[in-house]
Formats: structure tokens, sequence, C-alpha cells
């Protein structure tokens, strides 16, 4: 019988959260995707605990102008200037699933190009 999308990815999901894990050094930089909105969470998975969080819902992204591609653009250099704020200029990328691809790559890229080491 053929998987869902959903069951897919969370096949998927799991194969890369056995190796990737973060750390307070080195936290996990989570995205998660929907259909219109798209976030991202620094996580110390030793602690259990969120660092920090940013989403394209935050004040500074209401009513931005763009497509999702560009917004998620937005929302990846926000986590980089929030994560060199706190500190943190190294994380572990997860891609929670997803395809690298679209969205999700133009967080990663606009993560990079903001400062974060991944």
């Amino acid at each position: 019988m053929a998987l869902t999308k959903q069951e897919r990815r969370y096949r998927i999901k799991k194969r890369i959260r056995k190796i990737v894990s973060g750390t307070a050094e080195r936290p996990r930089l989570n995205v998660f995707r929907s259909n219109k909105q798209i976030y991202a969470q620094l996580i110390d998975d030793l602690t259990g605990k969120t660092i920090l969080a940013v989403s394209s819902l935050n004040k500074d992204f209401t009513g931005a102008e763009g497509t999702k591609v560009e917004i998620a653009a937005k929302v990846g250099k926000a986590v980089a200037e929030k994560a060199i704020a706190a500190g943190i200029t190294a994380v572990v990328f997860d891609r929670n699933g997803y395809l690298y691809h679209g969205r999700v790559k133009q967080l990663a890229d606009a993560a990079r190009e903001g400062g974060l080491k991944f």
C-alpha cells in the first residue's frame, strides 16, 4: 500500500533525527513549513529547550510583500540575526523531512548569508 505524504515525511524525519541532534553550543535549526507560513526554531536537544524561534507570523513580517519563497528568505535572515545576537554562530540544520528545495533551501541559504555556519 502506498504511503501518504505525511507518512513519507514522517519516515524521512525519523531517519534524519537519528543522526541530527542539537547542543547548547551548536543547536538544531528546525524548519516547519505549512501551506502559508514558515517557522524556524533553534533547539537545544540536551535540555529540550527552544532557544529562539522566528516565523513568518512575527510582527516583522505581517503585511510583508513577496512570494512565499521571498518571505522564507527573510525568515532565514532574521533567524541568523537573532542567533548571532544570542552568541550562536554554528548550527545543525534539520529540514524536518521536507525536501531541500524551494522555501526550505531559501531559508537555509539566507541563514548562511546572515552568518550562521552549517
